[in-house]
Formats: C-alpha cells, structure tokens, sequence
C-alpha cells in the first residue's frame, strides 16, 4: 500500500510538471577552479498561454553526470531579489530513462506568467588527471567532459554557459560556436532555440593545481553528557585523488624548489566551534606536534600538517577530538531533549567526503529517539555502547551518507526524552561502590578467617607488643633527665635551693615508677622466652650509669653555687660529665634500634 501511494504521488508531481513550460533564457556557469566541478544556472522559466498552472517543474541531469552529483539545491527569486528555497525531489518521467528531480515551485506558476529560478549543483570525482602518472616537478593537467548545452527536459529559447578554469594554461578545448576565452575563461554561446535533452560533448583540458583532497572514509563519534560535556572525535582517511606521483620523492628537491610538488598538500585548514576545547590531533604512532591552533571570535581554526605532504595516490589517517559546553547544543523542555549538532563539520575548503558514519551516542536511559535530517541519511540499526558506570547501555544512533560536500555542513536534530532521576544513577553507584569496599575491609580486618592458632605467631604478637611499650617507656624516662636539667639550670640562676629540690624528688619518684614498669615489662619477655629480655637489662644497667652522670652534675651545681667549686673546676668537670653520658644514651638509642 505505501509502495502505491509513493508511486502514484510520483505520478501527480511528473503530471503537475508536465504543464507547457519552456526556458525563455538559461545562464549557465560552471566553475572548475577547483577538484569539484560547481555549476550554477539562472534560468527564466515561462508557462506558455492558454495552457495549465504549473505547481512544480523538473530538473534533468545529464546521463554521464549522474552518479557523480553531490548537492543539488534550487532558489527562486523574487521580486526583491530575496531568495526562497524550493522542495526538491526525485522523480520519474514516462518513456524516459535517468534521473530526473521534481521542483515545487512556492505558488502554481499561471499561463502567460515567468519565474527566476536559481539552480546550484555540485559534482565529484568529474575532473580526471590527465596525465594520469605525473613526477615530482611536472604540473598537474586535467580533463572535463561535460554539455555544451543546458541538459533540460523544456524547449530553450537562449543560453550562454560561462566556464572558468583554474589557470590560464589550457591545452585544449571544444570550440561549438566560436567561444570566447578571456584569462581562465571561457565562454560559449548564445545558443538559440535548443531542442529538450540537447546534447553536445564540452571538452576542456587545462592545468590544475588546486588540492585533489578527497575523505576516503570518516567516522564522526558524538557523546553527549548531561553533566555539562559533548565529546567529539573524527576518524580520518584521507587521500590525494590527484595524478599519481611517478618515481621517487625528493625531500631536498622539494624544500628547495618553490615549484617542485606544486600539486601536493603540505597542510589544511579545519575549522572548529568556537567553543571547542581540549583539542587533540593524532595518529596510530601518537600526537602530531605539528599543528597548529587559533582561537577566533566565531571559531577555532585548526592547522592540520601531515607527518609528510601529500602526493597523487598517497594516503593519510588521523584522529581530532575535542570537547563542546552541552548547553550551547542541547535543550531540553521538562523531560523532553533536544541535540542540533552538525551532521558534517568543515574539515577543509572544497572538501569531498566519499564514506561518512556518523555515531551519537546518547545517555543512558534515553527513550523515544527521533531524527531530523535536513536532507536524506541512512539510518543503520542502533546500537549499544557501555563506558563506565554504565548498567544496560548507552543507545547510539548510527547514520551513514555518501558523497558529502560542503553544502551538506547543516544541522542535524535529535529528539529524545530522559527521566532526570537517571542522573543519580550514577553517583549512587559510586557511594555504593564504596560502601561496600569499606564494609568488607572492616570485616576481613576484624574477623579470624585461619582454620587453627598458630601459637608462634601469637607469641611473636605478643613479644612485640611488649616490645613497643619498652621503647614508648624508656623514651620517657630519657626525657625526665631533660627536665631535670632545666631545674638545674634555673638553680643556677636563681640559687633558689628549693626549685633543685623539688625537681630533684620529682627525678626520684617518676624514674623509680617508670623503671619498675620496665622491670616488669623485662620479666614479661623472659615468661615469653624472648631473647629481648637481656637487651631490656642491659638498658637499664645503662641509665643506672646515666642517672649517676646526672645526680653527679647536680651535686656540683650546688658546690658551685655554695662557692666551694671554683668555675673552671665547674665548666671542666661538668664537659666530662656531659661527653659520657651523651656516649651511654648513644649506647641505649642503638639498643632501642635494634628493639
């Protein structure tokens, strides 16, 4: 039933166009200053009297022309020279083969009545080098075969057509009709009353330089976030589709010659939104250092320099990726979102795109997915991609055109509606990440998982244990003969014999505390059978020495301050003093090293 209905609405467009139209006047340019081949036609459509109003009229391309034709676009003018974009559609028309568009015009053109259209189309792959093998210093020459004549379904009164080259030097070209060449010129006609479907072979072979870069191939991988990120990256293949390079390549000849390789790419310019940032350009063996990159008011310009300049059948492959702010793409009304991106964005001037696959990857838990395309895209199946966080996957919308130019750089619409409390997916499945690392750490720490006791490794536990608090408690006692001293010395200046006292009974009774937890501590490690204990003893028989240096220098202090110890005597004795008991608690830290 819908095959039908497509058929019979085919059927009322080539009726609706069938009415008795004719060209009063065709002007024709076409533009080979490039590796594309851009024609552009002004023409003065006219609706002859007594006939039918005519809703729509038709195109026709010229049969060696339509497999290559990338962009097809047609304006009409109106009175204030303003320019209205018409519907354009594929048709069929009885009895005759190839391809043929149907224009709907914006109201039924009247018998009797004219209307200025403007018709734009752009071809690829039409320029063919010719030689077809050039080496590194010869110029690059190529071939176009095209019409002389405007290839219509509709009687010509007039037209011109107008072609401009990419160079002066042109090795030859047809001559109907006497034309004229100016420069990179050449313009044919005026042709009078022109059959439908008139034929004649336009031929021109000239010189062109210009960059035969086409897009082998291009993957262009969207993800959205709805945390604030789009990330973007292009995967590359890119190949010169000018004359093969014959023989070897001189890398001196071409740094020294201006000249030399003058049909080669050393670099291109891709162009980036202006909010573009964290930009990357890369390749199988890593960054490509060579670039360059220029911030503008309305864009990033990006220069891209290959590892090595490109000749005829020599290929590239590369990566650039960057990262776009989503509000400035994405809109969402309640649960309802919105994403307009380009489908293709500017890799370089003139670019040609023979393969393109375009992947958006949406967030997770995104339903009722709707495409708006400004032109025809084949949709693939969708797929599901899983990154991290992710439980039952990221849909991804695959898309995929062929033929590509720059006139197809327009924007391309999802619709989708997602559920804002899936935000917190992710987040909650972090905190419950970690809460249950934490909850079996605590477990495994505080449970005894061994099937039997191993008593060696209790008492091993146990030992240093003890051990610990041996050296925590020796430590203290080290310190008290520091505080000791500084009572001492506030004696001195002082000569307050009670300070010394008080500070000598507080040495006394702390020391004797702290030596009997030792003690008891020393007894412990021999109940344990530990060989410690003999080190433990012999710390303590070395701070017995310690404490003797220390109530020796104390006893001195008293004799100086009394006046029966002269103060050399003092200052002598109290050096000694202080050299030897600095060599014992030397002594103790070695044996609490070794602890």
């Amino acid at each position: 039933m819908a095959g039908l209905l497509c058929r019979l609405l085919l059927c009322l467009a080539a009726a609706g166009a069938a009415a008795d139209l004719l060209l009063e006047e065709a002007r024709r340019s076409v533009d080979l200053s490039t590796h594309l081949a851009k024609v552009s036609a002004e023409l003065s459509l006219a609706n002859a009297a007594g006939g039918t109003a005519a809703s729509a009229f038709l195109l026709a391309l010229e049969p060696g022309l339509e497999p290559r034709l990338a962009y097809l676009g047609v304006q009409v003018k109106g009175e204030e020279e303003e320019e209205n974009t018409l519907e354009v559609r594929e048709t069929k028309v009885k009895g005759k083969s190839g391809k043929f568009f149907s224009v709907k015009l914006p109201s039924p053109l009247a018998p009797g009545a004219k209307v200025r259209v403007s018709v734009e189309m752009v071809f690829t792959h039409v320029l063919q080098p010719y030689p077809t093998h050039i080496t590194q210093s010869e110029k690059q020459f190529v071939v176009f075969e095209g019409n002389h004549y405007f290839y219509s379904p509709y009687f010509t009164k007039t037209q011109t057509t107008r072609v401009k080259l990419a160079s002066r030097n042109v090795e030859s070209y047809t001559k109907l009709g006497n034309p004229s060449r100016t420069e990179d010129m050449i313009e044919y006609g005026p042709f009078k009353d022109i059959p439908p479907y008139s034929q004649d072979t336009l031929k021109v072979h000239y010189e062109n330089n210009s960059p035969f870069l086409t897009i082998t191939s291009m993957t262009r991988v969207i993800e959205v976030s709805h945390w604030g990120n789009i990330a973007v990256e292009e995967t590359v293949d890119l190949k010169h589709t000018g004359a093969v390079l014959k023989g070897p390549f001189s890398r001196y000849d071409y740094q020294r010659q201006p000249d030399s390789g003058i049909s080669s790419v050393k670099s291109f310019k891709t162009i980036l939104p202006a909010a573009a940032q964290d930009v990357y350009y890369r390749d199988e063996i890593g960054n490509i250092s060579t670039s360059h990159l220029l911030v503008l008011d309305d864009s990033v310009e990006m220069e891209i320099r290959p590892r090595f300049p490109l000749f005829g059948g020599w290929k590239t492959h590369y990566i650039i990726g960057y990262n776009l702010p989503s509000y400035e793409y994405l809109y969402n009304l309640g649960d309802q979102y919105a994403l307009k991106m380009r489908f293709v964005d500017h890799v370089f001037d003139e670019q040609v795109t023979d393969s393109l696959t375009v992947k958006i990857v949406l967030p997770e838990g995104a339903k009722n997915i709707h495409v708006d395309s400004p032109y025809e895209i084949n949709r693939a199946s969708d797929e599901l991609h899983y990154t991290y966080l992710d439980t039952f996957g990221r849909p991804v919308i695959v898309a995929h055109k062929s033929n590509l130019v720059e006139q197809h750089i327009q924007d391309i619409v999802v619709h989708y509606t997602f559920n804002k409390i899936l935000m917190l997916q992710e987040p909650l499945l972090v905190v419950g990440a970690f809460y249950i690392l934490f909850f079996t750490v605590i477990v495994y720490v505080r449970l005894d998982f061994s099937i039997t006791k191993d008593p060696a490794a209790e008492a091993r536990m146990k030992v240093a244990c003890i051990t610990e608090q041996v050296l925590t408690l020796v430590n203290k006692r080290l310190g008290l003969y520091r505080h000791f001293d500084e009572a001492v010395n506030k004696y001195k200046q002082s000569r307050d014999i009670s300070t010394l006292n008080s500070g000598k009974k507080s040495l006394e009774t702390e020391h004797k505390a702290l030596t009997n937890e030792i003690a008891s501590l020393q007894s412990k490690l021999k109940t344990e059978g530990s060989d410690l204990c003999d080190k433990v003893s012999e710390i303590q028989k070395l701070d017995g020495q310690v404490k003797e240096l220390v109530l020796k220098s104390s006893a001195e202090a008293e004799r100086l301050v009394a006046g029966k110890l002269k103060k050399d005597t003092y200052i002598e004795n109290e050096k000694m003093h202080s050299n030897k008991r600095q060599d014992l608690v030397t002594k103790i830290d070695n044996i609490l090293d070794a602890l």
